[in-house]
């Protein structure tokens, strides 16, 4: 799903509400999670999930294609764990 179905789907749902408005809320959002991350702080969507920021340790590895070693220095990724609502919905659905 694209932010700007994001905001159609919001858009039908409410109807009262300009999409510019609508997209501007996304907007916010987005922003707020993502600077919540990029402080390294846990955001928790009660009934969706939760984001964590995690550091990978150092590590060496082979190039598949030339064989010659290279080291990986450490790194930071992004964790999402779902909410115990929403995995029950998923594995509703697999059935």
């Amino acid at each position: 799903m694209l932010k700007r179905e994001l905001v159609n789907q919001v858009s039908e749902q409410l109807g009262d509400y300009y999409k510019q408005d609508i997209a501007q809320a996304v907007e916010i959002i987005l922003e707020e999670i993502s600077q919540a991350l990029a402080e390294e702080r846990r955001v928790e969507i009660r009934g969706f999930g939760s984001f964590s920021v995690r550091t990978r340790k150092p590590r060496t590895t082979k190039n598949p294609k030339t064989g010659k070693m290279m080291n990986i220095p450490a790194r930071k990724t992004l964790h999402f764990t779902m909410s115990k609502s929403l995995k029950e919905v998923l594995i509703e659905e697999a059935e």
